[in-house]
């Protein structure tokens, strides 16, 4: 090999050298040809060269993945169908059906309604007072002296009838207004959030829940009139650079009072209340800038938000229902393949059993879930679960010996005791796998669910397999001769 490393070094070298005067001698004959073309022929020819550019760089260019579009939201009739599922499934709905009665009536009232949000002490009443003067606004410097939602009438400069709701403040140190405070909030055409300063992490998180309902929202900056001009730029553009263009920023000051101190000729000081000047104009033109918009798209964005609001509360109602209800049947089924594992009278019928008792089980979870029992999807579920078990069976036979250890004296009663608390084992982790493809696919999906059926005969084992022991060790020894049989099952 050492022989022929020169002939091929030199080969090697011949074959670049021709190449190069190759590439050499093309680049020459077409410099020459061009420059021997018109000039109408070498524009054509620079902007062919540019298209091919383009193409090969697009083509090349990695593809950025489309993100998917966001689902529409609920209507009125939707929000019929999922009350009417709510109601089959035996949840109580009362809540909805008056929040559909409160939008019915605000819609018949013909006003649009602006509900003042924020921190508790932002500054929410005062600023409706500064808008409202002479109204009957509790303003008080405890935190949270706003204890229930009050709504305000507001004339602005344009003749127009407005609500200011007046609504508990964020964060009180019980936390049982939240839901008060973001409830009304979603049932306004529009929202002023009210902040005194930065925002923090608690504010953001608020607002990033009334910005997704996609309605006007207005960002106070209050007590504006106690920053520096340096300062309150400084703040302003914090504040503006955090809503990223999703919601309009006006700096206000509500007024209210303050205590100063007076010091007299004599060196004497008296301390006094003075009423700081308020200045909400800038507030009142702006929402009157939203109010102008389209007062039908803000009509059809409340309603909206109020169908988001109680479709999402329904969904997680029927979601924990279902949920609740596929745990008992799961446990039921668990439990009737114990006992089916403990009454096995010959080979092999420990298996028939079992076989019966889970499709019998996904059927049941299937019916929980309003999906209709596919016969293949869930025979074929059970084949891929059975491969992973004969796999898993040595381990979990192993953990139900560990496990009975705990009960001194089982060995003369439990004959199939271990298979048993290894077929509660894996009817639990089976049952749970089918819920969670169900509730998550809408369907049993064999391969996903699989899977989920990986996961699930992994998780809590020991702590499962201890249940199921005191489980299969109860039900033995009631069955001995001499003893209660009611008594022990208590």
């Amino acid at each position: 090999m050492r022989r022929w490393r020169p002939l091929l070094f030199a080969l090697g070298l011949a074959l670049t050298l021709a190449l190069a005067l190759h590439v050499t001698d093309f680049a020459l004959t077409l410099w020459q040809r061009l420059s021997e073309a018109s000039p109408l022929f070498l524009t054509l020819y620079g902007l062919l060269i540019a298209l091919v550019a383009w193409l090969v760089l697009r083509l090349m260019r990695p593809r950025r993945p489309v993100a998917a579009a966001a689902p529409p939201p609920p209507d009125a009739p939707q929000i019929d169908r999922q009350l009417e599922a709510a109601v089959q499934a035996g949840l109580p709905v009362e809540r909805y059906r008056a929040e559909l009665a409160e939008l019915e009536r605000r819609r018949a009232g013909g006003r649009v309604i602006v509900a003042c949000f924020g921190e508790v002490s932002a500054g929410k009443s005062s600023l409706i007072r500064a808008l409202l003067p002479g109204a009957e606004v509790v303003v008080s410097p405890v935190g949270g002296s706003t204890r229930t939602i009050v709504h305000h009438v507001w004339t602005s400069p344009a003749g127009d009838e407005l609500v200011l709701a007046d609504v508990p403040g964020l964060n009180e140190a019980d936390g049982t207004l939240d839901a008060e405070a973001e409830g009304e909030a979603v049932r306004a055409h529009a929202v002023i959030y009210v902040t005194g300063g930065d925002l923090a992490r608690a504010e953001l998180a608020a607002l990033e829940r009334l910005l997704s309902l996609g309605k006007p929202l207005l960002v106070a900056l209050n007590k504006a009139d106690r920053y520096t001009a340096a300062e309150l730029a400084l703040v302003q553009a914090r504040i503006r650079e955090r809503l990223a263009g999703r919601a309009e920023l006006v700096a206000v000051s509500a007024g209210g009072t303050e205590e100063v101190v007076r010091i007299g000729a004599d060196g004497s000081e008296t301390r006094i209340e003075r009423e700081r000047p308020a200045d909400v104009h800038a507030l009142g033109v702006a929402l009157q800038r939203t109010l102008d918009a389209d007062a039908g798209a803000l009509e059809s964005l409340r309603d909206a938000a109020v169908f988001t609001l109680i479709g999402r509360e329904l969904d997680a109602a029927l979601a924990a229902e279902r949920a609740a209800r596929a745990e008992t049947v799961v446990e039921t089924y668990a439990r009737k393949a114990v006992f089916g594992a403990l009454a096995a009278v010959g080979p092999g019928t420990d298996v028939l059993i079992q076989g019966w008792l889970g499709m019998q089980m996904l059927k049941e979870l299937s019916a929980v879930y309003g999906v209709p029992a596919q016969e293949i999807d869930l025979k074929r579920f059970l084949d891929l679960a059975s491969r992973h078990v004969g796999r898993r069976m040595n381990l979990l036979l192993a953990l139900a010996g560990n496990v009975l250890k705990a009960f001194p004296g089982v060995g003369t009663v439990l004959g199939g005791a271990l298979h048993a608390i290894a077929y509660g084992l894996i009817f639990e982790s089976l049952g749970h796998a089918a819920a969670r493809s169900l509730a998550s696919r809408g369907a049993l999906v064999p391969g996903v669910a699989v899977h989920l059926f990986e996961d699930a005969l992994g998780e809590h084992l020991e702590t499962r397999a201890r249940r199921l022991a005191a489980l299969v060790v109860g039900r033995a020894r009631s069955a001995e001769p001499g003893r209660d049989a009611d008594r022990s099952d208590a």
